[in-house]
């Protein structure tokens, strides 16, 4: 093979290689154009807000634990009766000297003790009302104070439901002495303190509530109107709220303390 030929060989190899290289990149070109778009992500649905949720949660729970309190008070109240009614026939045969004093004596307490269990039952569920609608009253109060913005230091706010009097003093838990005093003074009896500090069901609902304390009485009454002119004078922050939930319970209160904020 002479020269020329080696050269013309080199040159038809160098053509091949070439065009072997473009029909290459043309078919990834192709395969790049062909391919598919990738969708666009998808924007999660917005999640209802954790407090939302645990409100919620807590109302449902709460419901079903007051539907088997109330199943368990319709037993109680069940043998209740039947201890008064053989209490009733003991009284008579003991009467007719045909049984002990002891025996009715033991007929007599386990009628208390069969009392004492429906008392305690119904005393379970008025807590569960009062924590739903207390809890329900007080958030929806602090919606409505939180549109109203920051108020200055001794300002009042009064609406159809609550009452808030930002104090310029503050309050500290360790100040419930001076209050209750004046209550024990004033109505002679203790203050119906109702929530001391942090409680279960805020931290349940991230609530600090660390730093307050709810006191059950209406805000339109007389004890309730003599408790916020007293803490008034004193410059000590409250909210009351005079509102009742429909269909849960009737819960009037005033919180005394800031309003608990979410942590």
């Amino acid at each position: 093979m002479n020269c020329t030929d080696y050269l013309r060989l080199l040159l038809l190899f160098s053509l091949l290689c070439v065009q072997a290289f473009l029909i290459s990149e043309a078919s990834v070109v192709t395969a790049q154009t062909k391919r598919p778009a990738r969708p666009a992500p998808k924007t999660p649905a917005r999640p209802a807000s954790e407090l939302t949720q645990l409100r919620d949660s807590y109302l449902k729970t709460t419901k079903e634990y007051k539907a088997s309190l109330q199943t368990l008070l319709a037993l109680y109240k069940a043998s209740a009766r039947k201890a008064e009614e053989r209490l009733a026939q003991l009284k008579n045969l003991y009467q007719e000297g045909l049984i002990s004093k002891k025996e009715l004596e033991d007929s007599e307490r386990a009628v208390t003790v069969e009392q004492e269990k429906v008392s305690g039952v119904e005393q379970q569920i008025a807590t569960a009302d009062t924590q739903i609608a207390e809890t329900l009253l007080e958030i929806e109060g602090d919606k409505q104070i939180a549109k109203l913005g920051r108020l200055r230091k001794g300002s009042l706010v009064q609406t159809t439901s609550f009452i808030r009097f930002n104090g310029a003093s503050g309050f500290l838990l360790s100040n419930t002495g001076k209050i209750q005093n004046f209550f024990q003074q004033k109505f002679n009896r203790p203050l119906p303190i109702a929530v001391f500090g942090q409680g279960a069901i805020h931290d349940r609902w991230h609530l600090d509530h660390r730093n307050a304390m709810d006191i059950s009485l209406n805000p339109d009454g007389a004890e309730g109107q003599a408790l916020m002119e007293f803490l008034r004078m004193n410059g000590i922050p409250f909210s009351a709220f005079r509102g009742a939930i429909p269909g849960v319970a009737t819960g009037p209160h005033i919180h005394i303390g800031q309003p608990s904020h979410r942590y």
